[in-house]
């Protein structure tokens, strides 16, 4: 009986020291801090629009750039982006700002009263790196007799591929793009021999998954064909960078598909 009394004792402890551990770790945001951040603010030295503090959130006179939501603890200010970055507060009043940004530089703001800067923060529709169109090509390719008609649709989507680049102020922000589907479809006269509609995550296989992450469907061109299949290649490419992969499909007259990462 008296074992098991020890027993409870020791995790009642332990159960003790881990609801004060948590409490401790916590971390508290100044409110204060956060409230001077509020308006726009600019450049020291040259004038140009850094960024607009709304509530929670920093905007970016920049439409492609997404506005990121924000907070500070101690003294430094944290941006919640598609990557959390953090920046050391060397200087803080009402009208003052300064920070360190990703190269280790000091920023140095000023909080504007011009009201006409607002507009220079309206967001407009975010402009998109894919056509923004549906794309249809028709492509008759011949094998012995038998002649093919290679249909290529690009369709634009509303998925969103978040892209982060460091700004003139050297501060992390995000792009956004959107990714595109692509139907591939192949018919023998009426009939059809192949049809589906590719995405990017039909290439995980094939395409490191970080590339992916960043990446978008750009297109999928017929390159030629052979007595066996049609010859394709998928285009999938990081947004405003020349990184980009090819992958090669091949797609037999009965319709199986292969693929392979282009050298």
């Amino acid at each position: 009986m008296k074992k098991g009394l020890v027993i409870v004792f020791i995790m009642g402890i332990l159960v003790a020291c881990g609801c004060k551990d948590s409490k401790t770790t916590l971390p508290s945001e100044d409110l204060v801090a956060k409230k001077k951040l509020q308006g726009i603010w600019v450049d020291s030295e040259t004038g140009e629009l850094s960024f607009q503090a709304q509530g929670d959130t920093i905007f970016y006179p920049d439409s492609m750039n997404v506005p990121v939501q924000f907070m500070i603890v101690g003294d430094t200010m944290i941006l919640k982006g598609s990557n959390i970055s953090k920046y050391p507060i060397v200087k803080q009043t009402e009208h003052l700002f300064s920070f360190i940004n990703q190269n280790g530089d000091v920023v140095k703001l000023t909080k504007s009263d011009g009201k006409e800067l607002e507009q220079a923060f309206e967001q407009e529709p975010l402009v998109a790196i894919n056509q923004r169109k549906t794309i249809k090509r028709d492509t008759i390719v011949f094998s012995g007799e038998d002649r093919y008609h290679c249909y290529v649709q690009v369709n634009p989507t509303k998925q969103k591929v978040f892209k982060s680049k460091i700004n003139d102020d050297g501060v992390s922000v995000d792009n956004v793009y959107y990714d595109n589907s692509i139907r591939v479809s192949i018919f023998e006269g009426r009939s059809r021999i192949y049809m589906h509609d590719f995405h990017k995550e039909d290439f995980t296989r094939l395409v490191p998954q970080d590339f992916l992450r960043q990446s978008i469907l750009s297109d999928i061109l017929v390159m030629d064909n052979d007595a066996e299949s049609v010859n394709y290649q998928a285009h999938l490419v990081i947004p405003d960078s020349p990184s980009s992969f090819i992958i090669n499909m091949k797609i037999t007259y009965k319709g199986k598909l292969s693929m392979n990462v282009s050298e």
